[in-house]
Order: C-alpha cells, then structure tokens, then sequence
C-alpha cells in the first residue's frame, strides 16, 4: 500500500476521528497507528509500536486547556525514535504552545480549525524534502552472511565483501553480530566499542553517537563490532529495526556478520536483509546444514532472499550444482575457488585477500560484491539474483533480471 505511514496521537477520541478523516481526504496519507493517550517514558509500547510500524510521520493532537502532556509526548518522541517527522496539531491563539511544541521537535504546527488542505500542504512539503534528502538513491541495501557450518568462512565472506563494496563504492558499514566478534581480527582492528554498546544505547543513539562506535578499517570500511567476550544479546524486533533505520540512512551498504549464530535474532536480521549469503562448502555436513538452516528461515520473510555461496570451491566430477541445490533447497549464487594457501595468512596477519591484485579469490569476492550492487530490487525488498547456470531464464531473455557470472562479473 502506497502513501506515507503516519500514527496519530491525541488524548480526545472526537479529534481522532476528526483527524482521520482530514488525513483521508488529502490521499496522501494511510494512518497505521492510532491512540488516545501519549508516551509517558521512552520504553513506553507506544514508542515501540511506532517503530515497529514503520511510521514516517506522527501528529500530536494539542489540548487547548492543558497542552502539556502533548508537548512532553513530542519531546519524548523526538528523543527515542529515528527518522521521524512529527506535526503538532492544535489552536493558533496560543502563541505559547506553538513555540513549546516546536521547541519540543515538532516539524510542522497545523491549525486544528483548518481542513485537509493544510495538512495536505504539510505532507507534501514532508515528501518533497525526503526525496531530495535521500539523493534519489534510497536507503542502504543490507547483505546478511551466516555460516551452513563453523568453520565454512562466513567472516571471511562478509569482511571481505564488505571491503570490495567500500572500494568500488564507499560508505559501507559491516556490523558484527556473532556472539564472539572475529571481524576485528580479519581486519586487525581493536575496537573500543561495538554492537552490544549501540543496543544499550537505543534510547539516545543518534548519527553522532553512532559515528562514536565505529571503527575504522582499510579504505574507510566502517565497522561496528562484535563482542570480545560471549555476549548472549537478543534484540527485540523494534529494537532491531531501530539500529538497521539509521545504519541503512547513514550508511549505502550494510554488510552484516551473523557467523554461525542461528536463533531468532538471526531471523530478524534476514527478514532486516535485501539477500542473505549463507556460505557453504560442498561437503555432506555442510550442504545438510544448509537445508536445515533453510528451514530455520522459512518461519520470516528471509527464506525468499537465502543464496548460497559456495566456499572453497572445487568441481567434483559427477556433482552439479543441480545437485548442491536440491540437497539443501537453495539457490546457487557465487563460487569462491579454494585458495587456502592466500586465505589463511591473510587473515592471521589481517589484510584480507580482497586487498591483494592478483589473486583468483580476490577477484572472485570483487565480482560477488559488483553482483550484489547491480542487482534489481524486487517488490518484495530481495534482490534479482540469479546465478548462470538458470540457463532457460538467460535464454528467454526475461526484462528486468539480472544475470550475472563470477566470470563475466570479475572482467
């Protein structure tokens, strides 16, 4: 459904309905959230459902005679959500309570008396200044790399993906969120803070403090990193969506490290994800994980966006790739060659193999991420990706799909 999501706020049910329909008649507008009464604290359910719906803009209804309560639910709104407008509703005899309100956050103050017209104008001023905010190039597109097995070289994937798309791009975050962080390592980095410090800090966390807990690796990668110690951490979904909302406004990639990490915040982050890279090796243990962790996933969204990458990649006469994917029920993306003898230094000397010219993997993880950033969207919020041996898709020629070889990708 098109329109901007907006919530509505006021402590008088008549002016609920009132609003409402000013908010229908602009057609502009799809109200998603509804409730007399405000926030009283910044843990309040309704702060949280407000995210969790994804409202763009909130309009705070003022009560003439005590405008207080409305002018506190603003200052709280402002203080504990992310990327949202909010429009204070209310009499224009009270010159106090407008310079209150707008003091408090609010972006637009409206004349309760008028009709849809000023709201309609208010909208459209809150849709024109988006789109030019954004450039035309939308939020970030976010990769999600998890592991059929440890060991299979999902942080390897991740860091070194990560590093091709801030060279060929730049402004790309990779977030940490394997319960021991091993990104730092791969990148020879000593963060000071990471992602258990950003969820602790939700309530205040802004670009500025975000920016804070970065650490800055080779070629201006961004890294939000993992714990150094186990840290059990089990965001909530509103949580969860509260980080992502401002890593994909700040940032163009976001490249995420789940590792071997399978529970329910693993399945946030897919559902979270454009594509989610799950690195495999062509060995019984490793595909039959695969199809498990398929399943795992098939409970969200994640499952129509789940590609494997097939690590360590060796042909085995007699195994297709027909094969790998009817064992495990997932689609073949990539194939990173088996470069063992180039890997394995480079992490323990931390300068990932994405940085050395002249290796046959390092090409192979540019082209990976070439693949991952022109590839077309889809309306369900995945990416087109298809891997070339879907030969009767290449054959037809379809519009729109992107088709795309290590090979050809890495010329």
């Amino acid at each position: 459904m098109h329109g901007i999501a907006v919530a509505v706020l006021t402590e008088n049910r008549e002016h609920l309905s009132e609003l409402q329909n000013r908010l229908e008649a602009t057609r502009l507008a799809r109200v998603v959230f509804t409730n007399v009464g405000f926030p009283i604290g910044p843990t309040h359910s309704i702060l949280r459902q407000i995210q969790d719906l994804r409202v763009e803009v909130v309009i705070v209804d003022i009560a003439a005679e005590n405008p207080h309560p409305a002018v506190k639910a603003i200052e709280l709104i402002q203080a504990n959500t992310l990327q949202l407008a909010i429009f204070a509703n209310g009499s224009m005899q009270q010159p106090t309570t407008i310079v209150a309100s707008m003091r408090a956050g609010a972006g637009e103050y409206l004349d309760d008396s008028a009709g849809a017209e000023a709201l309609l104008e208010a909208l459209t001023r809150f849709s024109s200044n988006r789109t030019r905010n954004r450039g035309g190039v939308g939020k970030a597109r976010v990769f999600t790399f998890l592991s059929a097995k440890g060991g299979a070289g999902a942080t390897t994937a991740a860091v070194n993906t990560a590093l091709a798309l801030q060279q060929a791009h730049g402004s790309v975050v990779l977030v940490d969120f394997a319960t021991v962080g091993h990104a730092q390592l791969h990148l020879n980095l000593r963060p000071s803070f990471g992602v258990p410090d950003a969820l602790q800090n939700l309530h205040r966390l802004d670009v500025s403090l975000l920016d804070g807990l970065m650490t800055i690796a080779k070629d201006g990668l961004h890294l939000l990193a993992g714990p150094q110690q186990p840290y059990p951490s089990m965001p909530t979904p509103a949580e969860l969506a509260r980080l992502f909302d401002l890593l994909v406004n700040h940032y163009r990639y976001v490249v995420v490290d789940a590792s071997s990490r399978l529970d329910s915040t693993t399945r946030l982050l897919s559902d979270l994800s454009n594509a989610v890279l799950m690195v495999a090796q062509t060995d019984v243990v490793s595909l039959w994980s695969a199809s498990r962790i398929h399943t795992f996933l098939e409970e969200g969204t994640g499952r129509n966006r789940l590609r494997l990458v097939l690590n360590r990649y060796k042909k085995i006469p007699g195994f297709t790739d027909e094969d790998v994917e009817q064992a495990t029920r997932c689609k073949v993306l990539w194939k990173i060659p088996n470069a063992f003898h180039a890997v394995s230094p480079a992490i323990d000397h931390g300068t990932p193999v994405v940085l050395q010219e002249n290796q046959e993997v390092s090409r192979a993880y540019r082209a990976l991420a070439a693949a991952l950033a022109e590839a077309s969207p889809t309306d369900e919020g995945g990416l087109d990706l298809v891997y070339a041996q879907e030969k009767a898709d290449s054959k037809r020629n379809i519009p729109g799909r992107l088709v795309i070889t290590p090979a050809r990708a890495g010329q």
